[in-house]
């Protein structure tokens, strides 16, 4: 019997032409690139913000100790929360300490930031409560808004638009009672505003990656506008609201901006692929939005910290204490 042929090279039958084995040819290539769904960030910063504000109410109540201060029998609540219980509702209706004992841990005070420089109210009256009420109700909102946005966008950027909407709020708030006697602010309801101020921002900003833009719209603007109706309350400081919620809006021009519906980044197109009419990551009006909110947040900034120093005021009916 005669030896077996080895088998003839591969090849198309089309064509008749041969290939070598080893050599591999790309595939087609599809016909559009999508960048992998963004990955949600792990949120610890918020639920931090949460926990430190509880205990820094509990601390505010521990230093208050309001049964030594004005009497055990004037005190709600003493038997069940003894140290810790709180002051009339005629001196404090929400639920907390006297506003002298605010005031002592770092309420914002107009004549104290002023007249003995003591600017870091600006920041620390942003940790305190005037009362239970105004706690849960601060709270309530920050994980309600807070937690979803640091998913979206990182520890870093939330907790940056958090503080400088916070100062945004308390800078207009002692701007609103410069010169006013016995007016005090705490809360972070202005730093709350900044979140939903930097919402509405990021909404206009980030057109092009919304689908229902209308809709989505619509329930953020309502939103605002309940939220800014409830400032007109009584012992609610609107200043800091309109003040935290005005920064925040810049703040989330330059922070919150995401690429363009449709960008595709090098990293995700296979190697050997060109996209001809590739999108650029962000679209013009995206670069102008963020220069003109940045511009406008630096002045705003400058121009407010200026006035406050040199005793300057906005014409403004007074507001109440508390935000």
């Amino acid at each position: 019997m005669g030896k077996g042929l080895p088998p003839p090279p591969s090849s198309d039958i089309e064509t008749g032409r041969t290939y070598k084995s080893h050599r591999r040819t790309p595939p087609p290539p599809p016909p559009h690139f999508s960048p992998p769904a963004p990955k949600l960030w792990f949120a610890w910063l918020v639920p931090l913000v949460f926990v430190a504000n509880i205990v820094m109410f509990v601390l505010t109540m521990y230093i208050n100790d309001c049964p030594v201060k004005i009497g055990a029998d004037k005190c709600l609540f003493y038997d069940y929360l003894g140290r810790f219980s709180f002051h009339p509702f005629k001196d404090n209706p929400l639920l907390g300490p006297s506003f002298s004992t605010l005031k002592e841990l770092g309420a914002l005070d107009w004549k104290l930031v002023v007249e003995r420089k003591q600017a870091w109210r600006l920041i620390s009256c942003i940790w305190l409560h005037a009362g239970v009420i105004h706690l849960v109700a601060n709270m309530m909102s920050l994980l309600f808004i807070g937690i979803r946005l640091e998913q979206e966008f990182g520890f870093i950027r939330i907790g940056l638009l958090y503080v400088l909407s916070g100062f945004g709020g308390s800078l207009m708030s002692a701007l609103a009672s410069a010169g006013r006697k016995q007016t005090i602010s705490v809360g972070a309801s202005g730093a709350l505003f900044g979140l939903l101020g930097a919402m509405l921002s990021e909404l206009i900003t980030n057109w092009t990656n919304y689908a229902n833009k209308c809709a989505a719209l619509l329930t953020l603007v309502s939103i605002i506008s309940l939220n800014l109706a409830v400032g007109f309350l009584p012992h609610v400081d609107n200043s800091a609201h309109v003040g935290g919620f005005i920064s925040g809006f810049l703040v989330g021009f330059v922070l919150l901006i995401r690429p363009q519906f449709g960008y595709v980044s090098r990293k995700h197109i296979p190697p050997g692929y060109e996209i001809k009419h590739k999108k650029p990551k962000h679209k013009c009006y995206q670069y102008l939005l963020w220069i003109i909110a940045l511009v406008l947040l630096i002045t705003g900034y400058a121009i407010g910290l200026t006035r406050l120093f040199k005793g300057q005021t906005f014409e403004s009916k007074p507001l109440n204490s508390l935000d």
